[in-house]
């Protein structure tokens, strides 16, 4: 049986749509609010670049994107992770810790993501399954999620094909369905999916022939643990209060974010409006057969010609320079980046200008500490999320004789290099040794990451340190 479903998490992928469709499919409720599922779409569309008041007045920031990267790169700095017991669960799993920052800013963008691993051939490869794509249906006391249900399209001519993947751990076992649809496609477009989707009528899974080796429904049994893993990203939820769902890392900082790119738009605005410009007659200039003045070349965005009217008091040419607002524009937008920081729990100047915002060193310490406390909370919750990645890794390659233990254990070493300025520490430790304060080894421990026994050896003897003179002998 095992060999009809164990690619049955392979490919997929999907967008939320209407959870009335899988409450019907599946007889199941799916445990997000339409609230959720809209701060979800907005927080995902800030991500593109595409934030709703992006328009032809409004330039983006890209304060979304970045922040959310920023994040991702304060949270895996020098990383290290590693599986001990087992090489081959450790070799796979070193796969995804190459992209784990990659993952990890996509988390951030949106408040959390899924590992859900699969067999491929004689590997475990992983799906990465967005929140925007992911539809949680249980979870435990402690609000880790149990159940979900993920989605797979597929088109062919007019046709489209959707397969839901139901996965929920229950008392007797770890189940896993598969249902089946098919759609005419009367627009015959590529897949446009919208909160309202007919999935259309019901067919067997052998009708389409990537899923005809895949059963309605199968079991695992002595699991224990879900076969994905939800990193969730761990700051309060405002938006639903009630759903144990992670949020955006700048959630707190929507509108802002929206005031940032209108205060930027202003000042790109300002550049343009205050550019240098002559206002010239026509009748400076040599025209063309149709009357219109040849203008320099290369300086045709200089002139702005009009039609002179010697009584009007205009003078023929006349330069336009007015003074630029632009000192009291940037003030404004720091004040707002300042403010973003603040609401996304990040240290001041990191977008902002640190010599117009941290007025202090105090205040500037305190931004790094709040700064740090984020980036290690996330960072609890991602080791938290690879661990249960490794349990479902494990899992799967036990059924495929790959893995015969679950004895082994995890290691993660985190940098602490965001709050701890390792020059200064350094710097510091050499002047307690030199005072005798401390011994030198353990400068040495910590300037290398070697243990006490090698420090002890990189020590010069005390023969090394004080050599008699010698003389030549004539």
């Amino acid at each position: 049986m095992f060999s009809r479903f164990k690619n049955a998490v392979k490919g997929v992928l999907g967008k939320l749509f209407g959870t009335d469709t899988l409450k019907r499919e599946l007889n199941v409720d799916i445990s997000i609010s339409n609230e959720m599922r809209d701060a979800i779409e907005l927080w995902h569309y800030m991500y593109k670049d595409k934030a709703p008041w992006i328009d032809d007045t409004t330039q983006s920031m890209n304060l979304a994107s970045v922040i959310a990267g920023e994040f991702a790169r304060l949270v895996t700095l020098e990383l290290k992770t590693s599986i001990q017991g087992n090489d081959y669960l450790d070799e796979q799993y070193q796969r995804v810790i190459k992209k784990i920052r990659n993952y990890t800013e996509y988390a951030c963008a949106k408040g959390g993501l899924v590992f859900k691993p699969y067999i491929d051939g004689d590997n475990i490869a992983i799906d990465l399954t967005q929140a925007n794509n992911f539809y949680p249906t249980d979870f435990n006391s402690s609000g880790d999620v149990t159940g979900a249900v993920f989605t797979e399209f597929k088109q062919t001519g007019n046709m489209i094909y959707t397969r839901l993947e139901y996965h929920r751990l229950e008392k007797d076992g770890y189940y896993i369905s598969n249902l089946a649809f098919e759609k005419q496609n009367y627009s015959n477009s590529s897949i446009d999916l919208n909160s309202n989707i007919d999935l259309g009528n019901r067919i067997p899974l052998s009708q389409v022939e990537e899923w005809s080796n895949l059963e309605e429904e199968s079991c695992i049994k002595n699991i224990d643990k879900p076969l994905f893993s939800y990193f969730k990203i761990p700051i309060a939820n405002n938006i639903d209060a009630a759903s144990p769902l992670g949020v955006s890392v700048y959630s707190r900082a929507v509108e802002q974010i929206k005031e940032a790119d209108k205060q930027y738009s202003r000042t790109l605005w300002e550049y343009e409006g205050s550019e240098l410009a002559i206002n010239a007659g026509i009748e400076a200039f040599t025209t063309d057969k149709k009357g219109r003045p040849i203008l320099p070349t290369t300086k045709q965005r200089l002139y702005r010609t009009f039609e002179f009217d010697n009584s009007s008091g205009n003078k023929m040419l006349d330069t336009f320079s007015p003074t630029i607002r632009d000192e009291s524009l940037f003030n404004g937008l720091n004040e707002l980046l300042r403010k973003i920081e603040f609401n996304c729990g990040l240290a001041y100047g990191t977008l902002s200008n640190v010599q117009e915002t941290a007025k202090t060193a105090t205040e500037i310490i305190m931004s790094k500490q709040r700064s740090y406390a984020t980036v290690s909370d996330i960072q609890k919750s991602l080791e938290n999320a690879l661990k249960n990645l490794a349990y479902a890794m494990n899992v799967w390659a036990s059924l495929i004789g790959k893995s015969s233990s679950s004895d082994y254990e995890m290691t993660f070493n985190w940098d602490d290099s965001l709050i701890v300025d390792k020059k200064e520490e350094l710097a510091s430790m050499q002047q307690d040794v030199s005072s005798g304060l401390i011994r030198p080894e353990l400068y040495i421990m910590k300037k290398y990451g070697v243990d006490e026994k090698t420090a002890q050896e990189m020590m010069p003897q005390a023969e090394d340190l004080v050599k008699p003179l010698e003389y030549d002998e004539e």
